[in-house]
């Protein structure tokens, strides 16, 4: 069999962890999966996989394969691309992440119009509020919210968001407004997170810095609940600045304490494709880089 056919199999078949799952993703029959891994692993004389009825996993050996194999896959895509010409429209599918509110409001656009130029491809965006790994979860392009740890990833950093405090004008006509950090105490606090009897806020930067311990009364699973709260004017919360601007800019929420914010966040557009990132991944990303740069720049809300 084709090698390189032999290595786009094993590779489907180790990141979906299943037979099943890499035969649908293939469009081919389980038996024909499970032949063309047999024949790769009868070549190279190593066992690639571990099978159970549960689950498969890769080996040692297999997954210093699959790191060479998906290099050799993404050189070969390259070259067939630059055989097309540089101006080959993209095609086919891109997986892409974002945190839930922020996809919903900016990259949500960006991939519509990114399909409506682009007939011959498809994109399943999945917004979700954690830490997602590309590589081990399959994505092609993630947009990130906060600093970057080191790894082999390339990004794009596309601007920044602001941490802010923020309340309903209602709320702070009947319980006064804070005019520093520490005057946050006794008020109703509203934290989105895990469920935790007290945190710290920190506030200012350099030495400057402090911090608040702050007892939240009520604690939710996701912004938009703190968002609600907030708006129904139960007490003080602390979110992303992209988060509330539509109700800043309506007035039904009031930043405060702007002066005591710390650092504000990079937001970045990372994919795990290099030198070789096909043409689908380096037009995608160079579209939502410039939307995202256009529309945090105009990410104000006093």
């Amino acid at each position: 069999m084709d090698k390189l056919y032999l290595m786009t199999v094993f590779v489907a078949v180790a990141e979906e962890e299943s037979f099943a799952a890499a035969a649908r993703r293939l469009d081919m029959s389980p038996p024909a999966v499970t032949r063309a891994i047999a024949a790769l692993e009868e070549q190279l004389g190593v066992k690639l996989l571990n099978r159970t009825t549960r689950y498969v996993r890769s080996t040692d050996a297999g997954l210093r394969y699959l790191d060479d194999a998906r290099r050799i896959i993404a050189e070969v895509a390259a070259a067939d691309e630059a055989a097309q010409g540089i101006n080959a429209a993209p095609r086919g599918h891109l997986a892409v992440t974002a945190p839930v509110l922020f996809g919903n409001m900016f990259v949500l656009p960006g991939v519509v119009h990114f399909l409506q130029t682009f007939p011959d491809m498809e994109v399943s965006a999945s917004f979700l509020d954690r830490v997602v790994n590309l590589l081990e979860e399959g994505f092609d392009v993630g947009i990130r919210i906060g600093e970057l740890p080191d790894s082999s990833m390339k990004a794009r950093q596309v601007g920044f968001v602001r941490r802010v405090i923020c309340a309903s004008p209602e709320y702070l006509s009947i319980h006064g407004q804070p005019l520093r950090p520490d005057q946050l105490i006794g008020h109703n606090i509203i934290a989105a997170g895990a469920v935790s009897p007290s945190m710290e806020w920190k506030f200012g930067l350099g030495s400057q810095a402090t911090s608040v311990r702050i007892k939240p009364r009520l604690t939710v699973s996701n912004n938009d609940a703190a968002i609600g709260a907030a708006l129904e004017g139960f007490g003080i919360t602390r979110l992303l600045s992209y988060q509330i601007r539509p109700h800043v800019i309506s007035g039904k929420l009031r930043v405060i304490l702007p002066e005591f914010e710390p650092a504000p966040i990079p937001v970045h557009v990372v994919h795990r494709e290099g030198r070789y990132a096909s043409a689908k991944v380096r037009t995608f990303v160079d579209l939502m880089t410039e939307k995202l740069r256009q529309d945090l720049g105009r990410l104000d809300i006093g």
